[in-house]
């Protein structure tokens, strides 16, 4: 079995972060969604755990991060292209996110928009040339 990362994150909508999680490119598990949580595969080692904020709050003896307010994580997802990037991007705008909370970055040779969750999680959609990295 491959090494696999699950992102467990907070939601205030689980419907609303459900079609922005399928507007980039997530597959929605049912076998592993209820009306709590959203299991969203983004690959095959890739799963993004969506979890109602209340439901969410019962894995942590810690106060849950609002992230419109703070910073909590980064997490960045490797994209096949520049064209996927502007795509990916635009499609979780459309689906409830925002697009572009800070400067695109375009490096000629890796390119990066930062796309924000409705809940304010941030997503750093990047494409990069590797062969010319």
């Amino acid at each position: 079995m491959p090494k696999m990362i699950f992102v467990n994150l907070p939601v205030t909508d689980l419907a609303a972060a459900t079609r922005f999680y399928q507007a980039i490119g997530c597959e929605k598990n049912d076998r592993f969604s209820d009306h709590r949580s959203a299991s969203m595969v983004w690959s095959e080692t890739i799963t993004f755990q969506l979890a109602t904020s209340d439901y969410f709050a019962t894995y942590t003896p810690k106060p849950v991060a609002d992230a419109h307010g703070t910073t909590e994580v980064l997490l960045a997802l490797s994209i096949d292209s520049r064209e996927g990037v502007d795509r990916l991007a635009e499609a979780g705008a459309a689906a409830g996110g925002r697009a572009d909370i800070r400067e695109r970055e375009d490096s000629g040779f890796m390119y990066n928009r930062a796309v924000e969750d409705p809940d304010g999680h941030v997503f750093e959609l990047m494409w990069m040339d590797m062969g010319a990295a």
